[in-house]
C-alpha cells in the first residue's frame, strides 16, 4: 500500500491532522464498506499491520515474516517526523489494520487521533509509551534506548502470538532470529561504551539522550537546549550561550545533531564546532536509507560514532 508523507509547514513542528476526527472516520467507514474488509486483518490469512514509524514497523516486519503484512506511515528521511500530517490513505490502512503499532508520548497524535475516528472490533494496538510507562512531555525517541527495543520486540512477539496463537512456535522462531541479528548493533555498542565512556560529548537535540546513556557518554549539552530544538521552539538564550562555549572551549569532543531538523541555530553550531575540529556527525530519526533494516541503520551510525570519538579524542 502506497502511503504519501507530505512537506511539514515551514517553523512548524505541531502534531496535527489533515481532516478533522469525524472526516477521517466517514471516510474509514466508507472505506470499509467499499472493500468489504474485516478491519481485523487476521483470519487466515497475514495479519495486517500498520507501525506508526519506519523503524517500528521494520522490527514488526522481522518479528513477523510471512505471517505479516507492514505498513509504515512515516518513512520520509527528508521530512521532520514531529511535522508529519496524516492523511486519507493512513485511514485506509488504520481502517484495515489488525495490530496498530505507534510510538506515543506526543510524537504521532496523529495516529491516536486516526484510531479514536475508527474504532474497529478485534484491532489490536501498542501504544509504545504506555508499555514503558512514559508520557507526553518525557523524551519521546524510544528506539536510541537498546533496552526498550528489545522490550518492544518482546510484547510485539506477545502479541502476534494472541492474534494467530497457531502460529506461536513460528513467532518464537523469529523472534529468537531477530535476536541474533542483533549481534554486531550490541557488540558496537558494549564496545563504545568500553572504549570511550565518559567521553564528553554534545546533542543538538533530545534524540542522542537515551543512546548516550547507553554508551556511558557524558553528554553535557543543555538540556533546555536540547528539548526546545526537539519540540520545534526557540532555546533560552543562556543555554544558548552555554553550548557555544562548550564548543569554542572544546568541552567536547563529538557533536551529534539530527539530520532531520535543521534551525539557523543548530547550523551555527555545526559551523562552530567544524571550525574548532571537533567531528560532527549526524543521527536520523527515520531509517536512512529508507529500506534498510532498523539494525543495519543504528549499527551504521554508531560505527560513525566510534569513528568521530576516536578523532575526537586524538584531537583533545
Amino acid at each position: 500500500m502506497d502511503v504519501e508523507c507530505r512537506e511539514p509547514r515551514p517553523n512548524s513542528r505541531g502534531w496535527t491532522v489533515a481532516a478533522t476526527g469525524l472526516i477521517l472516520g466517514f471516510l474509514a467507514a466508507l472505506i470499509l464498506q467499499g472493500c468489504g474488509a474485516t478491519g481485523t486483518g487476521t483470519g487466515k490469512g497475514v495479519i495486517n499491520v500498520v507501525a506508526g514509524e519506519n523503524f517500528w514497523g521494520s522490527i514488526a516486519a522481522q518479528l513477523g515474516g510471512s505471517l505479516v503484512k507492514v505498513t509504515s506511515i512515516e518513512n520520509n528521511p527528508n521530512t521532520d517526523p514531529h511535522a508529519y500530517e496524516s492523511n486519507t490513505n493512513n485511514a485506509r490502512a488504520f481502517a484495515s489494520a489488525g495490530y496498530v503499532i505507534l510510538n506515543g508520548a506526543g510524537y504521532d497524535t496523529w495516529g491516536q487521533k486516526l484510531l479514536n475516528a475508527n474504532p474497529v472490533p478485534g484491532r489490536r494496538v501498542l501504544m509504545i509509551s504506555d508499555l514503558l510507562g512514559k508520557h507526553e512531555g518525557d523524551n519521546p525517541h524510544f528506539w536510541y534506548n537498546p533496552a526498550y527495543v528489545s522490550e518492544v520486540a518482546d510484547r510485539i512477539t506477545a502479541d502476534y502470538i494472541k492474534l494467530k496463537p497457531a502460529a506461536a512456535g513460528r513467532f518464537t522462531a523469529l523472534r529468537s532470529d531477530f535476536e541474533h541479528s542483533l549481534k554486531s548493533y550490541k557488540d558496537r555498542i558494549n564496545y563504545i561504551k568500553s572504549h570511550f565512556a565518559n567521553q564528553k560529548v554534545g546533542s543538538t537535540e533530545s534524540i542522542f539522550v537515551y543512546m548516550a546513556g547507553a554508551l556511558d557518554l557524558d553528554l553535557v549539552s543543555p538540556p533546555a537546549f536540547m528539548q526546545a530544538i526537539s519540540e520545534g521552539n526557540e532555546p533560552p538564550a543562556n543555554a544558548v550561550a552555554q553550548f557555544q562555549r562548550q564548543i569554542r572551549q572544546k568541552q567536547i569532543n563529538v557533536l551529534v545533531y539530527n539530520r532531520q531538523t535543521s534551525t539557523n541555530i543548530t547550523e551555527n553550531l555545526k559551523q562552530l564546532a567544524v571550525g574548532e575540529g571537533i567531528p560532527v556527525i549526524g543521527i536520523s530519526e527515520t531509517m536512512i536509507p529508507a529500506g534498510t533494516t532498523f539494525q543495519d541503520w543504528q549499527d551504521s551510525q554508531l560505527v560513525k560514532l566510534q569513528n568521530a570519538l576516536e578523532s575526537g579524542r586524538r584531537a583533545g
